[in-house]
């Protein structure tokens, strides 16, 4: 048979009812009316000379014929998607969406961001900065998650293992713990509470102290602010030092005296599917470089 013959549009409306099981839902699929499908349908059938459904009440069955043909044509749509995308790949503008926290996307990723353009300057990152863990199956994904792992339905690469401490601006001139008492203790809503992470609690008993004498709270629903807030010395606070690594290279923020504990391990995150994905291999390996090169001053044992 010669392709020009090939009624197109007719295989296209009859490929989508097949796989629906529906003309309705094959119309709202190819945005045209359930009269359309059935009509195109129905030209199909005529061409070929055999019924493909057998029309039921609120839904249509696929006939012998249908279920011979269906499959032939499912795969070769599939083939024209998956050829027609690589195309589109190979001229579009790559770009990657990458999930993290707006405390990581403000402290750690912005500052780094100009870096990663002047080295990676025909890739789009979009930050999709969010306390909500974004679905990574849909395109080209990345996400740095904050935890110990282990993530068995991704691929996972460990950046680095934070520590944490007490921080705060050298103005204040603290000490000892027993300077505490003066000033106020910065808290923030940690979205995680059960990954279990230092708290004032704990800090102060391995610091040798004990939480009653330190001096007032204050509280910010959002850790970056809690951060801004210890740079402009309005208190101390526990933060993982890979946050405030440049703060403290900068001499903006110190830490004065204590223990660093144990923080959580950062991972970058991507679906398996994705696996050979050159752009998204990339920009992992910029991140991974960053996270390399990057230094978090520790005081402390």
């Amino acid at each position: 048979m010669q392709r020009h013959r090939l009624p197109l549009s007719q295989l296209r409306a009859f490929e989508a009812a097949a796989r629906h099981r529906s003309f309705k839902q094959a119309a709202d699929e190819l945005a045209v009316t359930p009269a359309a499908i059935s009509h195109q349908v129905r030209e199909l059938e005529g061409w070929l000379g055999v019924a493909l459904f057998e029309r039921r009440t609120r839904r249509v069955v696929p006939t012998e014929a249908a279920t011979t043909l269906y499959p032939v044509l499912r795969e070769g749509f599939d083939a024209f998607a998956e050829t027609l995308e690589r195309l589109r790949e190979r001229t579009a503008p790559a770009s990657v969406t990458l999930s993290c926290t707006p405390a990581f996307a403000s402290q750690w990723l912005l500052p780094r961001l100009a870096d990663f353009h002047a080295t990676h300057p025909d890739i789009d990152l979009r930050i999709h900065a969010s306390e909500a863990t974004l679905d990574l199956s849909r395109g080209a994904c990345l996400a740095i998650r904050y935890g110990m792992g282990p993530y068995p339905e991704y691929e996972a690469l460990e950046l680095a293992a934070d520590r944490i401490a007490l921080v705060a601006n050298p103005s204040l001139a603290l000490a000892g713990i027993e300077d505490l008492q003066g000033v106020r203790h910065i808290d923030f809503d940690w979205y995680c509470p059960s990954l279990g992470l230092p708290t004032w609690a704990s800090w102060c008993q391995a610091a040798g102290g004990v939480p009653s004498r330190l001096g007032p709270r204050l509280a910010f629903s959002d850790e970056s602010h809690a951060i801004q807030a210890a740079i402009a010395g309005q208190g101390v606070a526990l933060l993982g030092l890979t946050l405030v690594q440049d703060e403290l290279a900068r001499g903006v923020l110190t830490v004065p005296f204590g223990p660093s504990l144990p923080g959580l391990r950062y991972h970058l995150l991507r679906s398996r599917e994705t696996r050979g994905n050159a752009t998204l291999d990339r920009v992992a390996a910029w991140l991974k470089e960053a996270f390399a090169t990057a230094s978090a001053p520790v005081s402390g044992g």
